[in-house]
C-alpha cells in the first residue's frame, strides 16, 4: 500500500516540482477512477488519498503565491 503524502513533505518541495507531482497525481487519479468505472479498482482508497494530496498541494501553492503577493505589495 502506498502511504499519503504529508504536508511537510509536499513543503520541501520547489514549485516546479509540486506542479509536476500535481500532474501526476492528476493522471494516476484519472487511471483510478477508469478502473473503478470498469470493476478493476483494488484499493478503492488509494482515491481518496490521491484527491486529498492534490489538495494538499494546491493549498501550498496557493500560499506561496499569496506570500509572494504580499512581498510585492
Amino acid at each position: 500500500m502506498v502511504r499519503p503524502v504529508k504536508a511537510r513533505e509536499i513543503r520541501d518541495l520547489s514549485s516546479e516540482e509540486l506542479e509536476q507531482k500535481v500532474a501526476d497525481w492528476k493522471q494516476e487519479l484519472f487511471n483510478l477512477r477508469f478502473q473503478a468505472a470498469t470493476g478493476q479498482l483494488d484499493n478503492p482508497m488509494r482515491i481518496r488519498e490521491v484527491k486529498r494530496s492534490i489538495a494538499r498541494a494546491r493549498t501550498i501553492l496557493r500560499e506561496r503565491e499569496l506570500a509572494r503577493q504580499a512581498k510585492e505589495a
